[in-house]
């Protein structure tokens, strides 16, 4: 068992409109994220499975030419290696899991 409090964890602001906190185990990330409204995320891609869970705002993902508007409760997955991006038409609270770890975020500061 390994206890964290998200509000002592150091927080990524390396990414404008994005605020990030990152925990890591030995398979998994789980990112929390706090989005400004108007922030847009680049179309990108990564070899990771992505599950997001909306906490609270609105916020527009897609894969492609497919996109969906989520509402507080709902969320989406992405399998590995499939392209996604997304636009907060309010202010976003985010929860990201990631399988396998994400090295590159703890690298991130």
């Amino acid at each position: 068992m390994k206890p964290f409090d998200i509000a002592t964890i150091e927080k990524f602001t390396g990414r404008p409109g994005f605020i990030g906190t990152f925990v890591h185990s030995e398979k998994a990330t789980v990112a929390h994220w706090e989005i400004a409204k108007g922030t847009e995320l680049a179309f990108h891609s990564h070899p990771h499975e992505q599950i997001t869970l909306l906490l609270s705002g609105k916020l527009e993902l897609g894969a492609g030419e497919e996109k969906v508007m989520l509402s507080p409760g709902q969320g989406i997955v992405f399998a590995g290696g499939e392209g996604h991006g997304g636009f907060a038409h309010e202010d976003c609270v985010v929860v990201d899991v990631f399988c396998p770890v994400r090295e590159d975020f703890k690298q991130q500061k």
